[in-house]
């Protein structure tokens, strides 16, 4: 593998790639952009190049530095995340990182330092991170990873250099998952549309698990009534179990308020994600207003935020579909 063979991304991986040529690498990135669409591949791939010890500027994806960065176990090359049952990435990780910053490099080269998702710094470990950025160690590297800068500090998304990932386009996804994954196409292009660009959602998705949950999401959505607020509140704590459950609902809700939006000005389906549920799309975006479905659009992507920082997952979801029952 290596940067020709990354799905997608094309301007960010030039600007990248210029940098590492030019010998112009800022000493901090901030990589910001949906789940899934090659954030972290694209950071690890930076690393490798960096470390590669068969090619020049690129990556083999093959040599002893390139295999030991992609186990995990390159000596240079550290991958910050929150511990095992913990939820957040703390103060203790961001200074134990500061202090391996300092040491020499064991190869001589740019010691690097990924952090995803960077949301999950608490304040404490956010301010910590802030003092190495003012004074970045030598020939060190840190990339913060996150899927929008919200929750971060505006003096530490000060002293990143910014790339935004957009969205893969759906034909890219649906190719990779025929080649890669073996999917028939109706299959493909299915997973594809569902995962609103993204290759590391549609990858993990499964067509007959996600489709219940649609049918189960949908009667939520367009059963809450006008005033309704106990029936909100039960939804909310139904939904509220599992986080991970609650990310993905928010994020389908997310499509579907899009998918609204799309067929309530355009009239037309083709760019819809919920394809197949073209009557439910022309029916609730027929009791809405195109002020009411915007507002939903933008309470669904600050509920996902919300969760992401950890908040209490029933607590948001209650404001999130009180606000669906306001607009009734």
């Amino acid at each position: 593998m290596s940067f020709a063979e990354v799905i997608g991304h094309q301007k960010q991986l030039a600007n990248l790639h210029s940098a590492l040529t030019g010998e112009r690498l800022h000493h901090a990135y901030l990589f910001l952009g949906p789940e899934g669409v090659g954030k972290r591949t694209i950071a690890v791939a930076y690393a490798k190049a960096l470390h590669c010890l068969q090619q020049v500027n690129d990556f083999c994806d093959q040599c002893a530095n390139c295999a030991r960065i992609s186990d995990g176990n390159h000596p240079d090359v550290r991958v910050l995340e929150p511990l095992a049952e913990k939820k957040e990435i703390s103060i203790q990780q961001i200074r134990e990182l500061e202090r391996d910053l300092n040491f020499r490099s064991f190869t001589g080269k740019r010691k690097i330092a990924i952090i995803d998702p960077a949301t999950l710094m608490n304040s404490s470990a956010q301010n910590a991170l802030l003092k190495t950025l003012e004074e970045p160690p030598q020939e060190s590297l840190i990339i913060l990873i996150a899927a929008n800068a919200g929750a971060l500090l505006p003096t530490l998304r000060s002293r990143c250099l910014r790339l935004s990932f957009a969205p893969l386009p759906r034909r890219e996804v649906a190719a990779y998952l025929c080649s890669k994954h073996g999917k028939a196409a109706e299959d493909a292009e299915f997973l594809a549309a569902m995962s609103m660009g993204s290759i590391g959602v549609a990858v993990n998705l499964d067509k007959d698990d996600l489709t219940e949950k649609r049918r189960v999401w949908t009667g939520i959505l367009s059963s809450l009534k006008a005033g309704d607020y106990q029936s909100a509140m039960a939804a909310a704590e139904a939904l509220a179990d599992n986080r991970d459950e609650v990310l993905r609902f928010l994020k389908w809700a997310e499509s579907w308020y899009r998918d609204l939006l799309i067929y309530s000005i355009t009239n037309e389906s083709d760019d819809l994600v919920n394809l197949d549920m073209r009557p439910q799309v022309e029916q609730q975006a027929a009791e809405m207003s195109l002020e009411g479905i915007r507002s939903a659009i933008v309470r669904t992507v600050d509920a996902g935020a919300g969760i992401q920082r950890n908040l209490n997952r029933r607590m948001v979801l209650e404001k999130f579909l009180f606000g669906a029952v306001r607009e009734r």
